[in-house]
């Protein structure tokens, strides 16, 4: 018998093959991970809806596959009548858990029936949870029909409350080789899954995208100094905050301010689409590639909101598990140079916005103030890059001075919106 791959999300009609997770001779339970494929940069895994002996896999990884094409072929086995079977929802009807008399020292201990209800969870986040080794019986879900979601796992990682101790001086090129495989000599690497999607959205970016940039100087001592004497007590609310939710929110108030720099250029339509909504994309570094997941409706968020959101987007991305609803729909995009060293940075545009902001490297040197004297200062450089069919170079300045409005008066960024 022949298994195709199925609908996988509206609106995707292929996917990429990322990799197999069985092999011709596996013997499948209904349920089980199959492979692994990739739209829209989301990875997802295929679930099996039978129970069989794999025979013949028709797909090689990097292939793009659409929904309906056959992924393999398998012979049909019967299921044993105690073997649990998964609902169409994705819940594996168990039977209640009965916990018998025990002995212990003391004497017997009579403990009783308990019982455990169905999980509710994909595939893709048992597979998470086994990894952080956390017992989905144990997590209240907070998806439909209480269903478990990715998040729900995150909010179970233990996080630190006090501030951890300085890395070591070979902590970020440490960090950096975890991120990122920079290759070995003499050998050739396929272009394909995510490299495959970046390489081609970066080039109809620059073929299409007439880009110019622009930099900018900012200080943001207080914006430090601010984040500095928050920073413990977000922790202790289980939140870690770094500068970014300040970035987002500075960005988020100039996008107000400047309404066409928050747009898309409809090409077909002959039209520039300035958008209501303030969806945010903040680049993430991955052991596979760039990606970009979105903070939707930021303008909605206060900061802590928005930094958890950060913290949860970047987790799942760097583990591969983003879902395609958090890679989509974003209107401005930010990046991070200054995590990785760098001052300065010419961003490519993140089709089909308009614009994108890259983040330097703070670093604290000395300033002249009003009355000429010399004081120490941080000080952050903010690179830019507008489309030029739809930017002018004095629209791009005035969003930027209004990006650094914002940064120079940060308390004000903690305020609810209104």
């Amino acid at each position: 018998m022949d298994f195709a791959l199925p609908e996988i999300g509206e609106g995707v009609y292929e996917a990429e093959l990322i990799r197999w997770l069985i092999e011709p001779g596996t013997s499948v339970k209904r349920g089980q991970a199959l492979a692994e494929v990739m739209t829209d940069k989301a990875t997802m895994e295929v679930p099996s809806p039978f129970a069989g002996v794999v025979t013949t896999l028709h797909v090689q990884p990097g292939q793009t596959i659409k929904i309906g094409q056959v992924l393999l072929s398998y012979n049909s086995v019967s299921k044993p009548a105690s073997e649990p079977q998964p609902s169409e929802s994705g819940t594996v009807n168990r039977p209640l858990a009965t916990v018998t008399a025990q002995t212990i020292p003391n004497g017997p201990l009579q403990v009783e029936t308990v019982r455990r209800l169905p999980v509710k969870a994909s595939p893709s986040v048992r597979q998470m949870a086994r990894k952080l080794g956390i017992d989905l019986a144990t997590i209240r879900g907070s998806g439909p029909e209480g269903r478990i979601l990715l998040e729900d796992l995150m909010t179970q990682v233990p996080r630190a409350e006090t501030r951890p101790a300085a890395p070591p001086a070979h902590a970020k090129e440490t960090q950096a080789k975890e991120i990122s495989d920079y290759g070995k000599p003499g050998t050739r690497i396929k272009i394909q899954g995510l490299r495959r999607t970046i390489a081609q959205r970066m080039v109809q970016s620059k073929r299409t995208i007439p880009h110019y940039s622009y930099v900018e100087e900012c200080e943001v001592t207080d914006l430090v100094r601010l984040r500095e004497n928050l920073r413990d007590h977000y922790a202790r609310a289980g939140v870690k905050l770094t500068y970014l939710p300040f970035f987002i929110k500075a960005v988020v108030a100039a996008l107000k301010e400047v309404p066409i720099v928050n747009a898309s250029l409809d090409e077909e339509a002959g039209e520039i689409v300035l958008h209501d909504r303030y969806h945010i994309g903040i680049a993430v570094a991955t052991p596979a590639g760039l990606m970009v997941p979105v903070i939707h409706n930021a303008d909605q968020k206060d900061i802590g909101t928005i930094a958890r959101e950060i913290e949860r987007l970047s987790n799942a991305a760097r583990v591969g598990k983003s879902r395609r609803e958090d890679l989509l729909g974003s209107t401005f995009t930010i990046t991070s140079v200054g995590s990785h060293g760098g001052l300065i940075a010419t961003p490519v545009i993140n089709p089909p916005e308009v614009g994108i902001l890259a983040l330097g490297r703070i670093v604290k040197r000395p300033v002249y103030d009003a009355a000429g004297q010399i004081r120490p200062a941080d000080m952050i450089y903010l690179s830019l890059s507008f489309d030029h069919r739809v930017i002018d170079g004095a629209v791009g300045a005035a969003f930027t001075n209004a990006i650094l409005r914002q940064l120079q008066n940060p308390a004000a960024l903690l305020l609810p919106t209104m």
